[in-house]
């Protein structure tokens, strides 16, 4: 029936048919070109045309003050047949207390009690919400800023010699950071750390080490800690002697009153992903990229790295921004420069042709 009614209206009015197919037209070319506030793939509008229209909430950041640290002094001796030495160093006083096999299940579930219900501030908390499943507990009394090591074993009659085979339902060692007086714990933010520690057994043999670190707030948030690792390049490293060159040039700078570092111009990884010509200074969330400076980060409802929808995003207030503007004024500050100083052996068109290198750069 539509085909019929279709070929009527072209029969008695071919101009039906014309602008139906200028209105396809217009309709094409606007979804092609982005017109409409649809999401679809704009193809054809310039990148610096394609700023957001939802804003992304930006998070506020505040900062606090982790007082527990806690790390295994020597891994290398350490077994479940013998003993293990922690050294903890805390900013107040501190109790430090060692759960020798404790559940895995139970612990799991009692970092999440502590986030739905009761806050596990103390030893008892944690004792109640894994309901004491665990076969040795030991507690210490760690002094305001004191690093001494504390050593825990099972004691010689439990004849406990491995915790089975893998996967395993218990954690050799669960050790807990807790604060000592009450009133410190209304003050800091951060209540107590929870780590996991791995002791070589007879069964498996892998080195003494970590496994799990989780701060716990007074807000009922548990965050994992990660380890850092750093770059060991040639910049984190000892350096050689300074050639005659690097010195030279370095008082060419300094006559200028210029505050770069030399090594600046080399660290690539501190500039933005997306116009290599500006400082990174906005980290995104949840992916936690830090790779856009402040002009590119308005334009991306994702990360430029992971395509993660960046849901918050904050700045990093502590690192300095410098604009164009601010960079053409400081070449303009050197290029206007009256030199005074006494440059010694270096002649006045060889330092102008260092200024001229640097510049380049």
């Amino acid at each position: 029936m539509a085909a019929l009614f279709l070929v009527m209206l072209f029969e008695y009015s071919p101009l039906f048919y014309i602008t139906l197919i200028f209105v396809c037209f217009v309709v094409t070319t606007a979804v092609i070109l982005g017109w409409f506030v649809w999401d679809i793939p704009v193809i054809i509008r310039n990148s610096e045309e394609t700023e957001s229209g939802v804003p992304v909430q930006k998070k506020r950041m505040v900062q606090v003050t982790n007082p527990f640290a806690l790390d295994v002094a020597d891994p290398l001796s350490a077994s479940v047949t013998g003993r293990i030495s922690l050294k903890s160093h805390c900013i107040e006083k501190c109790l430090l207390t060692t759960y020798w096999g404790c559940s895995v299940q139970k612990l799991q579930e009692g970092l999440q009690k502590h986030i739905y219900s009761s806050r596990i501030k103390e030893p008892n908390n944690l004792e109640e919400a894994i309901d004491g499943e665990y076969l040795h507990r030991e507690q210490f009394l760690i002094e305001k800023e004191r690093t001494d090591k504390r050593y825990s074993q099972l004691p010689k009659n439990s004849l406990i010699k491995d915790f089975g085979n893998l996967p395993r339902t218990r954690y050799p060692l669960v050790a807990m950071l807790t604060l000592a007086e009450e009133e410190d714990r209304e003050v800091y933010e951060i209540v107590s750390l929870v780590t996991v520690i791995h002791i070589p057994d007879e069964k498996y043999e892998l080195t003494c080490r970590i496994l799990y670190q989780y701060l716990l707030t007074a807000q009922g948030h548990v965050y994992d800690l990660k380890r850092l690792f750093i770059s060991a390049d040639d910049h984190s490293l000892p350096s050689a002697k300074p050639s005659e060159k690097d010195e030279r040039t370095k008082k060419i700078l300094e006559t200028f009153e210029t505050t770069e570092d030399l090594d600046s111009h080399d660290e690539s990884s501190k500039d933005c992903v997306v116009c290599q010509n500006a400082p990174v200074n906005w980290v995104l969330l949840p992916c936690r990229h830090t790779c856009l400076c402040d002009h590119c980060v308005k334009y991306f409802k994702q990360c430029p790295m992971c395509r993660e929808f960046v849901r918050e995003s904050f700045a990093l207030l502590g690192l300095p921004v410098r604009t164009e503007m601010q960079c053409g004024a400081a070449e303009d500050q050197v290029e206007n420069q009256m030199v005074v100083d006494d440059w010694g052996d270096v002649d006045e068109e060889e330092i102008h042709n260092g200024v001229n290198e640097w510049l380049e750069l």
